[in-house]
């Protein structure tokens, strides 16, 4: 019986005694039709996914699969529709990046609120001083999506002295944040970061009229999914001084090389949300304990 680790890396091979386990030989986010051929060629009861397109035309290639356990928080590289139809159980991994993903956040915030790259490639290229940023303490801070990780993110800003409000359509009442409308959270927020899930319902939830709305010292963080956000909308926004800045880790096309890289006012790094080592080692742990508990539920072990 295979067993195929698809995510981009995956360094923990403590896998039970008959299970043959195929590693993902390209070391990077595979496309669907990569996915596809090695699912033909081993015929898989088990994969442990990355963010690799798992479509009803992939699952429907693979005779034995029993269990796709992600690893990671998110499920909308899975089509969880033809899962359930195909009798697929999927798994995710949802504590193991949360303290990961939420460090970054206040790091990406900082980074952009007291201008900390645009400091360090001043020195690179010779000169000393450098704009002024502001502080973070005293700041009305936004947060869209307030589950397991908006909620750590606004527990941290509290600690820093922020006015933590928060939207979410699920959520009315919350411990840490104080919830307002979409439209209020819009208007009065110093900063705006999302911890959302990419769905067809949140697709570009911040788009042109969004940006518009918002003060124009705004800063604007997506630490959550690619597709949030409308890149081409906040590039103008951002140009034109509708906004004051974002700092991204995620993009609807990855790798990213658009308009946004040739801005001062962005940080944009490469969706390292749960890469950290301590995290990655946490979500390996977990996404292997799920498709063995789940293969051990379907008596295949």
């Amino acid at each position: 019986m295979y067993i195929l680790t698809t995510t981009s890396s995956f360094s923990i091979n403590e896998f039970p005694d008959g299970l043959n386990v195929i590693h993902n030989p390209y070391k990077r986010k595979l496309t669907g039709d990569e996915i596809k051929d090695l699912i033909i060629k081993y015929q898989p009861v088990g994969i442990i996914a990355g963010v690799e397109p798992l479509t009803r035309e992939v699952m429907m290639a693979a005779e034995n699969l029993k269990v796709i356990s992600r690893c990671g928080i998110g499920i909308d590289s899975v089509d969880m529709k033809a899962a359930g139809e195909l009798g697929i159980k999927v798994t995710i991994t949802p504590e193991a990046p949360m303290i990961s993903v939420a460090e970054l956040t206040i790091g990406l915030i900082l980074s952009i609120i007291r201008k900390i790259t645009v400091l360090d490639a001043g020195i690179r290229k010779g000169g000393w001083k450098g704009p002024k940023g502001n502080l973070l303490w005293g700041k009305t801070v936004g947060i869209i999506g307030c589950g397991r990780i908006g909620t750590y993110v606004s527990r941290l800003l509290k600690a820093f002295g922020c006015d933590v409000i928060g939207y979410d359509p699920y959520i009315k009442e919350h411990e840490i944040c104080r919830m307002v409308g979409f439209e209020e959270l819009l208007e009065k927020s110093d900063i705006i970061s999302l911890h959302i899930p990419y769905t067809d319902e949140n697709k570009n939830i911040i788009g042109a009229a969004q940006l518009k709305q918002m003060k124009p010292t705004c800063l604007l963080i997506n630490a959550a999914r690619g597709g949030l956000i409308d890149e081409d909308a906040l590039y103008e926004a951002l140009k034109n001084g509708e906004i004051a800045g974002a700092a991204l880790d995620c993009f609807a096309e990855e790798p990213y090389s658009g308009p946004l890289t040739k801005l001062e006012n962005t940080v944009l790094i490469p969706h390292m949300g749960s890469s950290a080592t301590e995290a990655r080692i946490m979500m390996e742990k977990q996404a292997l304990d799920n498709l063995i508990k789940g293969l051990e539920e379907f008596g295949i072990i």
